[in-house]
């Protein structure tokens, strides 16, 4: 009986189902080829590093799991803070119950190109995401962290479904009704506040980009308004951009 070859073999493994390929994996684990075992030890690999992703995908599920009997729980986050230029930007996500979005994590620990994934996959399965922004004008009025809590309740104003829970990524919002869970470096412990942290995280590099075409030498693509060497140069030899946070560059100007 003629076998098939390793390349068919792969082919199959690749399009099986989970449960198909286990039984294919034990029908090809008596082939002595170095290629198929190779191959076998290749989709071990595989389902362990799943199983891995799955664990840890339950673990920031914690809280959601937590306050289960909440019909809408609406994960809040903002990116911004720090930046010389460009507002601060918020997000607020409700996932549908038990929503895998793998490798989901705190923006931060991701690429741009995987964040850019995920934001596509978040935006798909969502059950509503609303997005609030300060403008650098408003920081300056206000200061960030009231311009902050600003972005965030417009944030949860733009949600298309109102949430009966909030668990927001370290702060306690105020003027908001709606009950408040803070947690510490919640972006890397709710799924929520994770796919919160991405669409804000997304949206404001992407806008920094579009500002990066009007308002060149600045870097604003690529430092996307922090104080970046190449960014406070500029600062001192071409001055300010209206997106400047004038409160933020008095020591560079």
């Amino acid at each position: 009986m003629s076998k098939e070859s390793i390349k068919e073999i792969d082919s199959r493994l690749k399009m099986a189902e989970d449960a198909e390929r286990e039984q294919l994996m034990k029908v090809y684990a008596p082939d002595d080829r170095a290629g198929v075992q190779k191959l076998l030890e290749k989709y071990r690999k595989q389902k362990e590093k799943l199983l891995a992703e799955k664990e840890r995908l339950a673990k920031m599920r914690q809280y959601e799991g937590k306050y289960a009997d909440h019909a809408f729980i609406c994960g809040i986050d903002e990116v911004g803070r720090g930046p010389l230029a460009g507002p601060v930007v918020a997000g607020a996500v409700i996932l549908p119950k038990e929503c895998e979005i793998l490798y989901i994590n705190d923006s931060k620990k991701l690429s741009a190109a995987k964040r850019d994934e995920l934001y596509d996959e978040i935006m798909d399965k969502a059950v509503a995401v609303g997005l609030g922004m300060a403008s650098p004008a408003r920081i300056d009025e206000i200061n960030i962290l009231q311009a902050t809590y600003e972005a965030m309740r417009q944030a949860i104003g733009n949600l298309k479904v109102k949430p009966d829970l909030l668990l927001n990524d370290a702060v306690t919002i105020p003027e908001v009704v709606i009950p408040q869970v803070p947690i510490i470096k919640g972006d890397a412990k709710s799924v929520s506040i994770a796919a919160a942290s991405i669409v804000a995280k997304v949206t404001r590099d992407r806008l920094m980009e579009e500002y990066d075409k009007v308002l060149p030498g600045y870097g604003f693509a690529s430092n996307k308004g922090y104080g970046s060497a190449e960014h406070i140069k500029a600062l001192q030899t071409l001055g300010p951009t209206p997106i400047h946070r004038r409160s933020f560059i008095g020591h560079f100007v």
